[in-house]
């Protein structure tokens, strides 16, 4: 049926599109986006001065917020004749100087720079924001600064540029916003005590709500049904077009290629069809105890987004829609261990040191151990067995080694124990006794002596 191929494709490249690309929608926090939108706006409309800085982890949506006032506001047309974005990012912008080359060039100043000496920064970043002048304050055009990863430009040489951005914002001399993102929450003790005392300690926190579960299922439910006609309308409403000249900023891309759905189309029969079975999912018992485990691993949205994407991915000729089986699926392979995974593929010997160093943790409390302790803790059990009895202790130290290849035990301390025997040197367990248990229970051809052990008590 090449109708309902079609309409699995343009629904997967539909889904795609908007989990990348849509920048410009914004869930919660609906105080916090208000608060940067009205600073913006008061930049933009009455030429106030300002400095914030919005502090949040990495994934919960930031840059996304800031995105998505930027689009809002770019649709009007005094906002845009009235401001000029620069846009600064410290994983790129590693010094000053660069900064402000990138700075001069987003301004379109390059011309009016070339073949200037200055004396110092602030005389060159003054000219800059002189030029823009226009006669007075209410003409003069406002500069609004986003500093992506604000705290790399803590890390700057005097810290200059943050000094004489915050010291014309606190001292008015030309309208300018000066927004911070950042995901360190302590990022205002690395400013200078010079560059601290110009910032208006304005911060604006984004921190996840951890017992919003039924917040999770809406957003499952957003993001993965196709829109009707009335919210395509509705779609059109809250996002107006961006006029070009807005986006004549190379340096500042994040507007660019923003999600439309109006560039996909679908019957009306396959959205009703889609829509009811994601419906079915968002109510079905199996598929709420998976999300809520993947909830309760990680609250933010955006890891949530990435997940949803390998979900969506699936889906072709075979897969022509999202089951139940597999979103249990994502969840399992969400919450699996690759430690434990390593753990199955050891031999039986292997796997049998680990028990002893399981064992001798449990007694002496994770204390380190050599070669020699797990070897008489591993040769007491293997003279009561039958399958492990009379094996050398040069295999018994090979296998040791091996485990410590793959960094499942590591050395207690550095180097100074390079002049000590192998068999002597002193070591610890990097892994959990949940993960071990697991591993034994997994592991296919294990004796049945062996996984007893694990289990027994710890006398033997």
């Amino acid at each position: 049926m090449p109708d309902a191929r079609d309409a699995v494709g343009n629904t997967r490249k539909f889904l795609k599109s908007r989990l990348l690309t849509d920048r410009a929608s914004f869930h919660g926090f609906e105080a916090e986006r208000q608060n940067i939108h009205d600073l913006l706006e008061r930049t933009a409309e009455h030429g106030e001065s300002n400095s914030a800085l919005l502090l949040g982890p990495r994934g919960i949506g930031k840059t996304t917020l800031i995105t998505s006032v930027l689009a809002e506001l770019l649709a009007t047309k005094t906002f845009h004749r009235n401001s000029l974005i620069v846009y600064l990012n410290g994983l790129i912008h590693i010094d000053d100087r660069l900064a402000l080359k990138s700075a001069t060039a987003q301004m379109n100043l390059e011309n009016a720079v070339d073949g200037k000496v200055f004396g110092s920064f602030a005389e060159n970043l003054a000219f800059l924001l002189e030029c823009l002048k226009a006669g007075d304050r209410k003409k003069s055009k406002s500069v609004i600064f986003l500093l992506e990863e604000f705290d790399l430009f803590c890390s700057h040489h005097n810290q200059t540029l943050l000094y004489n951005l915050f010291d014309v914002a606190q001292s008015a001399q030309a309208p300018i916003c000066v927004l911070g993102i950042t995901a360190r929450l302590d990022v205002v003790e690395l400013l200078e005590k010079r560059v601290k005392s110009r910032f208006s300690h304005r911060q604006i926190f984004l921190l996840p709500n951890e017992d919003d579960f039924d917040g999770r299922l809406e957003l499952f439910e957003s993001l993965l049904k196709l829109p009707t006609e009335q919210e395509l309308r509705k779609f059109d409403a809250e996002h107006p077009s961006i006029p070009d000249e807005a986006l004549n900023n190379e340096e500042f891309t994040l507007l660019r290629n923003l999600f439309n759905p109006r560039q996909f189309s679908f019957e009306s029969k396959w959205v009703t069809q889609w829509n009811r079975q994601i419906d079915k999912l968002v109510k079905n018992d199996n598929v709420q105890t998976v999300l809520r485990r993947m909830y309760e691993y990680d609250v933010l949205e955006g890891p949530f987004r990435t997940l949803l994407f390998e979900l969506v991915d699936e889906l072709d000729e075979e897969h022509p829609s999202i089951t139940v089986e597999s979103i249990q699926q994502l969840g399992e392979n969400y919450e699996s261990d690759d430690k434990v995974k390593l753990l199955s593929g050891l031999s039986v010997l292997e796997m049998c040191l680990i028990i002893a160093m399981k064992h001798h943790s449990e007694i002496y409390d994770r204390e380190p151990f050599n070669f020699e302790m797990i070897l008489t803790r591993f040769a007491k059990w293997a003279n009561s067995s039958s399958s492990m009895k009379g094996i050398e202790r040069p295999v018994v130290l090979k296998a040791f080694e091996h485990l410590k290849q793959l960094e499942f035990i590591a050395l207690a301390t550095g180097g100074s124990l390079s002049k000590v025997q192998k068999e002597y040197q002193i070591h610890r367990l990097l892994l959990t006794h949940g993960q071990i248990h697991q591993a034994v229970q997994r592991t296919q051809l294990l004796p049945t002596e062996v996984s007893q052990w694990e289990q027994s008590s710890l006398v033997n």
